[in-house]
């Protein structure tokens, strides 16, 4: 019996003896962040979005990029009615390959012309004016109208990737590779004239 009650005392010692975890409490507010994000125009959104067709995927996710930076001249318009746009100091009507009495592809050869060397051409000017082109040619896809403004434009986009080149940041996306537009704008202007075309292939080659 006192070996029991030694045992018990032992025991209850050392509960006695054990520590305490004290139980922690805040009453600190941590605050919530505000993610939202503010969610991309549509290319319907797009002022130059005049017509009900719908367009194909790349013009649907070009105008939605080009609707918060493009304006449009609702007094003023252009090819199948589309208002005439604006990108930095750059209106499409005053760089109109309709309004030329060249083929879209002369035209584009002489208007759109770099510099030389290819990396002091100003890359800002090139990419307003293809803004424009991209913005109107979704313009003209929304209504059904005439393709013809796809060879300036194609030409375009490949003078922006030669010059990109040349200033030491290439495209890396393979539609944007110089080679891959060299070929989106000799398949457009297929029934241009063979001098013509060969320029093209020979600015291909020239990326410095």
């Amino acid at each position: 019996m006192r070996a029991s009650l030694s045992v018990a005392a032992a025991l209850v010692g050392s509960v006695a003896a054990a520590p305490t975890i004290p139980f922690v409490t805040t009453t600190e507010i941590v605050p919530i962040r505000n993610t939202a994000v503010v969610p991309r125009q549509s290319a319907a959104q797009a002022c130059f979005v005049i017509g009900a067709t719908t367009l194909p995927q790349e013009t649907a996710d070009i105008a939605a990029d080009l609707a918060s930076t493009v304006t449009c001249d609702n007094t003023q318009t252009t090819i199948a009615n589309v208002p005439d746009v604006t990108s930095g100091s750059t209106t499409f009507s005053s760089i109109d390959f309709s309004q030329s009495s060249q083929t879209p592809l002369e035209f584009a050869l002489s208007q759109f012309a770099t510099a030389d060397p290819l990396a002091d051409t100003d890359l800002a000017t090139f990419q307003d004016e293809l803004n424009v082109y991209q913005a109107t040619e979704a313009g003209i896809r929304s209504v059904g109208g005439s393709l013809a403004i796809k060879v300036p434009k194609f030409f375009l986009e490949f003078q922006v990737s030669r010059i990109q080149t040349a200033q030491g940041n290439p495209p890396t996306a393979a539609g944007l590779q110089v080679d891959h537009l060299r070929d989106k704008v000799l398949k457009n202007a297929a029934g241009e004239d063979q001098t013509l075309l060969n320029q093209v292939t020979q600015l291909a080659t020239q990326l410095s």
